[in-house]
């Protein structure tokens, strides 16, 4: 029987599409889509398209963490079970090259962006329509205007698409698409507001700050980061003179830490602080190779035990994925976790929206991944990896077909002038 690889690749695209629209909404949803796609894709894809994708930086980097994540099961004083678990996290760096080869010969990785955007935007409605009427439902110890996963994850996808529906109405503009620019500045403006008066996490509040420069640096450079942080302050003063959630959500941070600076006593912020701090001294103890792949969870075991307060408190998380490559993977796998973002942000150096969109989900988890291992959690791994993926495979399809468009253009011009003179 003959594989019909054009068929598999069609259906791999739009089980791609089901992928995005999927993830914000539902974990276990979006694991079996990912299955289905995986056993779809493969087949349709030849060796050598793999090889092309894992020979550039952006492809072969996040193949090399892995690899050396793999190795680094061998060197860690722990169990192989604990090893394969810390593992785990590193898996779906694999799927970056593959995503790149899909969407490099693809012409639908548009339709994954746009189903990701309508699932967060059925999100919003519903965030906001339960937050409005909050008797219409009360399950148990969940936060009211987060239906469904967490408020971390939520305000990721909506901070991220309200700045890319920013970006595309900012675009507009300068082209004097007036109305044109009102929809996507609507619907940003209704996500940035959810985020303000129903639910933020404190890793979007230092976010934020970095998108609106990043932002203004991209539509007028340095005229443009002024423009844009004067806006943002107006419409942060109001927030915050307003909000519920904002003013109180920063005070509360602010507290957390004179707790813990007081007396020790663990908290949220605290505990943070304390997982860093204990995080260096792991660094220290084996800077160059780290202490091996699963190794994080014995050593906070350890580090808690006669301990009292937050020093007590044991975790599998050090909430930085710099920390968390680092305490496993010493300097040098940190060194090839930096080089990968380095090279995901450069592919992304073009100033269309594409490249726009890949900016922010690149810039968005470098940030947030100061204070949380966002790589190795599953809404947010995704996230980046689909984004990165089909992004950069939409833009390595936009730079290899360019030379082809700008030759016709030039064959019709020729064309064109040779007619002219025989005429």
């Amino acid at each position: 029987m003959t594989l019909d690889r054009k068929r598999l690749a069609q259906i791999a695209d739009w089980e791609a599409v089901a992928v995005a629209i999927s993830l914000p909404w539902s974990t276990s949803a979006t694991s079996i889509l990912l299955v289905a796609w995986l056993v779809t894709l493969l087949p349709s894809l030849d060796v050598a398209m793999w090889r092309r994708e894992a020979a550039t930086a952006a492809g072969g980097l996040p193949v090399l963490l892995w690899l050396l994540a793999a190795a680094g099961m061998l060197w860690a004083s722990v169990s192989w079970p604990e090893r394969i678990d810390g593992l785990d996290g590193f898996h779906r760096l694999l799927v970056i090259p593959l995503l790149l080869a899909q969407f490099r010969r693809s012409e639908n990785g548009k339709w994954v962006l746009y189903g990701f955007l309508a699932a967060a935007v059925a999100l919003l409605i519903a965030s906001w329509t339960w937050a409005v009427f909050p008797a219409l439902w009360s399950p148990p110890r969940r936060i009211i205007g987060v239906p469904v996963k967490d408020v971390i994850s939520q305000s990721t996808v909506f901070l991220i698409c309200a700045f890319a529906l920013i970006g595309r109405a900012c675009d507009l503009l300068r082209e004097c698409h007036w109305r044109s620019a009102l929809l996507p500045a609507g619907v940003a403006a209704l996500f940035l507001s959810n985020l303000a008066f129903v639910a933020m996490s404190r890793a979007d509040l230092v976010v934020a700050p970095f998108l609106v420069v990043l932002l203004g640096w991209r539509q007028l450079r340095w005229k443009g980061v002024m423009i844009a942080c004067f806006a943002a302050a107006i419409l942060t003063s109001g927030a915050w003179m307003t909000s519920a959630n904002l003013g109180p959500h920063f005070v509360r941070a602010l507290h957390d830490i004179w707790d813990y600076r007081a007396s020790n006593e663990p908290n949220d912020v605290g505990d943070h602080v304390e997982f860093l701090r204990k995080s260096m001294i792991f660094v220290r103890e084996a800077p160059l190779i780290g202490h091996g792949t699963g190794s994080i969870a014995n050593l906070f075991r350890r580090s808690a035990v006669g301990e009292t307060g937050a020093a007590a408190v044991a975790t599998v998380n050090p909430h930085s994925q710099i920390f968390a490559v680092a305490i496993q993977l010493g300097l040098l796998g940190t060194g090839v976790l930096m080089a990968m973002w380095i090279a995901h942000y450069l592919l992304f150096r073009a100033t269309d929206f594409t490249g726009w969109v890949g900016t922010l989900v690149v810039v968005e988890n470098i940030i947030s991944s100061l204070t949380s291992s966002h790589l190795f959690d599953f809404t947010h791994g995704w996230l980046y990896v689909l984004g990165v993926g089909v992004v950069g495979g939409m833009t390595l399809r936009d730079i290899s077909t360019a030379p082809a468009i700008n030759a016709a253009r030039a064959d019709t011009v020729s064309d064109s002038a040779d007619a002219a003179l025989q005429g």
